[in-house]
């Protein structure tokens, strides 16, 4: 056999192997893959079924819900194959400005998340499904992005419509996270319901009009890896009963002196009876943390502290907020631009009589420490979290190692 044959029948022989090995890849048997929900077939093979859209009167009749999970391309993908949906749109959700195009969020200057808003017949399926079902395919400990999507743009967020769905939400993320089958703690952001703008159309069904690109995006993402390593071939009881039969740390004693830094559980944190929280805290302190009170401006303890270190829960102990994010905003109470970790608060609506709020309390405490308003400084992102003093406890930069909260001294300014 000549050389020139041999060399062409190496190069035939190559790509044959190559050409099963992609086969391989994208033709599995249905059965290879069983991350719940989503059909048991490869990425390709999973968007070659077309979906028709519905029109708005057809939509009228069914319930909606309103995720964000990463890029919309993918929670769009996997909602579509949930049980009971009948239609999923891909859009931009929870931020100030009016009908943003995808560069204004990319740019991280609108507030707003890449989201998906659900249709869902309710007669076939139920809200809190539906929660559990987007739990099992994002990564819910991940608080600055989804995958190799970072930024607020791609956070994990759930949108509630009613203190029901709320409920709904806070307790299904706290069965998670008491599981304990990840490394890190649940960060999912739980947010009231404001705004929903659709996305351009070309966002729209991006699995099934680009399929190719798609599934070359979602594979190099990491999200699949993701998804198989905690949620392949499992219910949402049988995660938990996997999770619950692990190892789970010692509960810390919060604030006290031999915590070690960057090991703060608060997962295992009960909060005191009421007579304890009375025996132990002011009556200003009380009324403002378990009362949702208001203490007077001007006249408390942060509003004019300029001292560098960390705002925590005066109860719980969670990390709240920075000094680097704090400035003068001229309310008479102390104002911060931003949480130092969004993992510890939790944003509920607070409709009073002559206007409806967003109210700031503590995760893990459930302590009432403030409102948040879109009137901050524009230049940081427009958001002032009003906090009240009595709420709060000031622990400076020099004594946060000691304090257990050495892991935010990079968050800390050198003032």
């Amino acid at each position: 056999m000549k050389i020139s044959q041999r060399i062409w029948l190496v190069i035939l022989g190559f790509s044959l192997a190559v050409g099963l090995v992609w086969y391989g890849k994208y033709s599995q048997k249905v059965s290879d893959i069983k991350i719940p929900g989503i059909p048991k077939q490869n990425c390709l093979e999973h968007n070659q079924e077309k979906h028709m859209k519905k029109t708005q009167e057809e939509l009228s009749q069914y319930q909606r819900a309103y995720f964000a999970g990463g890029c919309f391309w993918c929670t769009e993908s996997d909602l579509q194959k949930a049980s009971g949906v009948v239609e999923v749109v891909s859009g931009y959700a929870g931020g100030r400005v009016v009908n943003p195009t995808y560069s204004d969020v990319t740019s991280e200057k609108s507030g707003h998340r890449e989201a998906v808003e659900i249709y869902y017949d309710g007669k076939v399926t139920s809200y809190e499904n539906l929660v559990k079902y987007h739990l099992m395919h994002i990564d819910p400990t991940d608080a600055g992005g989804q995958f190799y999507d970072r930024g607020e743009s791609y956070q994990a967020v759930i949108f509630y419509r009613s203190e029901e769905e709320r409920l709904v939400v806070e307790r299904t993320i706290q069965e998670l996270d008491k599981a304990k089958i990840f490394e890190k703690p649940v960060a999912v952001r739980v947010l009231p319901y404001t705004n929903f703008y659709t996305a351009e159309e070309y966002h729209q069904n991006y699995a099934e009009e680009n399929t190719i690109k798609y599934c070359a995006y979602r594979e190099s993402s990491g999200r699949d890896t993701f998804l198989k390593k905690y949620f392949e071939g499992k219910t949402w009881d049988e995660l938990l009963r996997k999770g619950t039969t692990q190892k789970i740390n010692e509960p810390v004693s919060l604030q006290s002196d031999d915590m070690i830094p960057g090991k703060l559980d608060f997962s295992q944190y009960v909060k005191p009876s009421q007579a304890e929280l009375q025996a132990n805290l002011t009556p200003l302190e009380y009324e403002v943390t378990q009362e949702d009170g208001t203490e007077r401006p001007f006249h408390n303890a942060y509003n004019e502290n300029h001292a560098s270190g960390i705002y925590v829960d005066i109860v719980s102990g969670e990390p709240l907020f920075s000094s680097s994010d704090k400035y003068e905003s001229g309310t008479g109470w102390p104002s911060f631009v931003k949480p130092i970790d969004n993992r510890f608060i939790v944003e509920k609506v607070d409709a009073g009589f002559l206007s409806t709020r967003t109210e700031i309390r503590s995760k893990y405490g459930d302590n009432h420490l403030g409102h948040v308003f879109p009137d901050g400084p524009k230049d940081r992102g427009g958001m002032r979290y009003c906090m009240n003093s009595a709420a709060l406890h000031f622990i400076p930069k020099e004594s946060m190692e000691k304090e257990g909260y050495g892991d935010f001294l990079s968050q800390v300014d050198t003032q």
